[in-house]
Order: C-alpha cells, then sequence, then structure tokens
C-alpha cells in the first residue's frame, strides 16, 4: 500500500500543470480515498482552464474575481446542506425552455464546489442533443456520453480532471436517439461505475431543457434531486409551475434558481 501511495504521490507531482488544483496558492486536502479510487482520479486526464475562455463565457466562480461569484457559492452550500441532510449525492439540473443558462450555472457551480476541500465532485454533461459544456471549457476531447451510459465506453475515456476534488464528463457527440439511452437500464449501471470508481459525493448533472425533449423524465430515476434553472424576463409563471409540478411527481424539487435577473449584494448592506 504504501509503494502505491508513493507513486501516485510521484505521479501527482510529475502530471499536476500549473494554474490546477486550488486557487491563490492554497492547497486542497484531499478527501481520503482507497489506493484504488485515487489511482482512478489520477487516471484521469488532467483539464487545464484556459482563462481568456472562462472569463468569456462567465465562468465566474474559476478565480472568484468578479463578484458575481458570490451567488454561486451560496448555492453550493444550500445544495450541499441539503445533500447532507437528505443523504442525496447526484443532483440534476435542467430549465424548463432552452437559453434559461442551465449549462453556465452547472459549470459555476462545480468549480465552487472544487473549492470544498473534503467533497468529491463530479459534473456530468448529459445534454446530448446539444452538449455545451465541453465547448464552454474550452475541451476538445473526443468524449462521448452516449457510449458512456450506454456501457460502451468507461469513465477514464470520458471524464477529466480539474482538481482532486473536481472530475468533469463532457460530450463532444450528439445523439438523436439520446431519451432512449438515458432509460435504458444500462445508464443504471453506468452511473453505478462511475460512484464506484469514483467516490463522489456530489454528482452534478447538466440535463436538456424539460419542455424541449422527454430527455429528463427519462434520466430522473437515476437523479436525487433536481434545480430547476429559470430566466428572468423569459421563463413564464406558467412553464415553472408545469415543469416544477411534473418533476416533484418523479422526484425531490431541491429549488427554483432566478437566472439573468439584476442583483446588487450591496442592497442587503454588506460590502463583499
Amino acid at each position: 500500500m504504501e509503494r502505491i501511495r508513493a507513486a501516485i504521490q510521484k505521479a501527482r507531482e510529475t502530471r499536476e500543470p500549473e494554474g490546477t488544483g486550488a486557487l491563490d496558492g492554497n492547497t486542497a486536502t484531499t478527501p481520503h480515498m482507497p489506493g484504488s479510487v485515487a489511482a482512478n482520479w489520477e487516471a484521469l486526464e488532467i483539464f487545464k482552464p484556459q482563462l481568456h475562455l472562462m472569463a468569456k463565457n462567465r465562468i465566474v466562480t474559476f478565480d472568484q474575481k468578479d463578484k458575481a461569484h458570490v451567488p454561486f457559492d451560496m448555492m453550493r452550500t444550500q445544495v450541499l446542506a441539503a445533500c447532507r441532510k437528505n443523504g442525496w449525492k447526484t443532483v440534476g439540473i435542467t430549465s424548463p425552455t432552452p437559453a434559461c443558462g442551465k449549462t453556465v450555472t452547472a459549470i459555476n457551480l462545480a468549480f465552487s464546489f472544487a473549492r470544498q476541500k473534503d467533497t468529491r465532485t463530479v459534473l456530468m454533461d448529459v445534454d446530448m442533443r446539444k452538449p455545451m459544456v465541453a465547448e464552454d471549457l474550452g475541451v476538445s476531447s473526443s468524449h462521448s456520453m452516449g457510449k458512456f451510459l450506454s456501457g460502451t465506453s468507461g469513465v477514464q475515456e470520458n471524464f477529466l480532471s480539474y482538481s482532486e476534488t473536481l472530475a468533469i464528463g463532457t460530450n463532444n457527440r450528439r445523439s438523436l436517439h439520446s431519451a432512449e439511452i438515458l432509460q435504458d437500464s444500462k445508464a443504471t449501471d453506468a452511473m453505478g461505475l462511475l460512484y464506484k470508481s469514483l467516490k463522489p459525493d456530489v454528482v452534478l448533472v447538466d440535463m436538456p431543457p424539460m419542455l424541449a425533449t422527454d430527455d429528463v423524465i427519462a434520466f430522473l430515476p437515476n437523479v436525487d434531486a433536481m434545480l430547476l434553472i429559470a430566466a428572468a424576463g423569459s421563463t413564464s409563471i406558467k412553464e415553472i409551475d408545469e415543469c416544477e409540478r411534473e418533476l416533484s411527481e418523479r422526484t425531490n424539487v431541491m429549488g427554483v434558481i432566478l437566472n439573468k435577473c439584476e442583483f446588487v449584494p450591496e442592497n442587503y448592506g454588506y460590502a463583499y
């Protein structure tokens, strides 16, 4: 076991590029992992963010320079508290219609979680009709959530390691038969493989818009709770009610997030 730990540490020191992992010079404390699980994380391809692309795509929780990261950190704390209280692990993120900002929300939430030193987080792009996580992060690897969830491709072939606390599963291949893939029993088996291999504490799943396809309903048996992202000025109350009602009949609704709204923290009398 000591030999394995020494090999893992040597690999980490050799492979970890500048700028990944904890920010501002802080060293993250890795959650305790059995040797085999730590080796699985080490085997993942390293993801090194492009700073200009992160800023362009509004990933504000990455370096915390933009005050807009604060609401995402507050959301992270609430999501983590709910997961720990209820024993939830997999949180789906959807919206009633396209262009509500669900993917940007999911990515920002994931990078906020990455700074939670005692929590291992996985972000998955399961919007297989219009995957955007890879594009927003600048990932060019030929990942396929369709193949992973179909059981024809493994964790190492489809997930990246940003740090010792965040792994990201992207998708560069669209699928015309995504609903069939998502509701197949092989998808449940694949999620079980993910849990066994990486032992995540929280899995964030970026899912398609709910009113556009039946993909969300198809995958709900694999999700413990859902976050619904609405866009101020475009999402109607009727659409929110319809989605919330349908979700609550099948799973736990963690909350509704109002995106694209004007929010000034100083209004609360606290200068961050």
